[in-house]
């Protein structure tokens, strides 16, 4: 797949003091500002943090009460229909018409994105359909799709057009890791010249497909930055102990991240500045511990 985009300074989306509260009074997002240049950028948060309130903002979906919102300098509200036009948006759940193949479907859709010339159309349409592996089904109903095969039409609709935004929440839903890792080389290879946001579980992921990174918690941006340098930050500062599966948990001085079992035994991750305990050691730090230190919430 190609764009038309180009990796200029001037392709930036950038957000300042965004704010929505909704009508049961629930703050989605509170001041919330980013500036997010080309290439991939993770979003990360607990449910409910805000993650697709802030996604269904930037796509024009929603309203929000206070903020601005531009993309190439240009604020995103002077022209809602332009600025639809060059976005590509993944929500979480989509619906489809029912009985209509994979191909008419994305054909239809690559109209309603303004491809209006057939054979241009034609030429996108077959090759996103090759490129989220979905050309041999290309002729059954979407509606009859197994849940992994329909994310995948829903990737490929997203990339109609040659977005130069490109929105995706939680993408990899019902995936399998072969397909999973499929989609984020195709992701990969798109973000090399457009925006993309990746709202996504999968922590690690971030690490390995992100330029830049946010933790949201309760519609606040509680941490933004490189990944590899927010896990640097975590450096000889994370340790581990190992405890008996049924003992009681041992008093650490420190910030519990997260519990595992380990061959019967439990690991308990820790974040301190010297040794939590004397059987503590020190182990090399993760994105998870990142995130965990952020949110406050740990796993076990």
């Amino acid at each position: 797949m190609t764009t038309s985009a180009t990796t200029t300074g001037a392709t930036r989306l950038t957000l300042r003091d965004v704010t929505r509260t909704y009508p049961n009074g629930v703050r989605a997002l509170r001041g919330v500002s980013l500036d997010i240049g080309p290439g991939l950028y993770g979003l990360l948060g607990p449910n409910g943090a805000g993650k697709s309130s802030l996604m269904r903002t930037i796509a024009t979906l929603q309203p929000m009460d206070a903020g601005r919102i531009t993309f190439d300098g240009r604020d995103i509200l002077d022209d809602v229909t332009a600025h639809r036009a060059r976005l590509g948006y993944l929500p979480q759940d989509f619906g489809v018409y029912p009985g209509l193949s994979a191909l008419v479907l994305l054909d239809h859709l690559a109209q309603l994105k303004g491809l209006a010339e057939r054979r241009t159309r034609r030429a996108q349409v077959e090759a996103l359909l090759q490129q989220v592996n979905l050309w041999e089904h290309r002729h059954r109903a979407v509606s009859g799709y197994s849940g992994g095969m329909r994310q995948r039409f829903g990737i490929a609709q997203a990339l109609l057009g040659d977005p130069q935004l490109l929105i995706v929440d939680e993408p990899t839903a019902g995936l399998d890791p072969a397909e999973r890792s499929r989609f984020y080389n195709l992701l990969s290879a798109v973000g090399d010249q457009v925006v993309v946001i990746l709202s996504t579980h999968i922590v690690e992921d971030v690490r390995q497909l992100c330029r830049r990174m946010a933790i949201i918690v309760d519609g606040e941006v509680r941490c933004e930055g490189i990944p590899d340098e927010l896990v640097g930050e975590l450096d000889g500062r994370v340790w581990t102990r190992t405890v008996e599966r049924h003992a009681a948990p041992p008093r650490l001085d420190g910030q519990l991240l997260s519990t595992t079992l380990h061959a019967g035994t439990t690991r308990l991750r820790v974040l301190a500045e010297a040794a939590p305990d004397a059987a503590s050691v020190t182990t090399e730090p993760t994105l998870d511990d990142v995130y965990f230190r952020v949110t406050g919430a740990v796993i076990d």
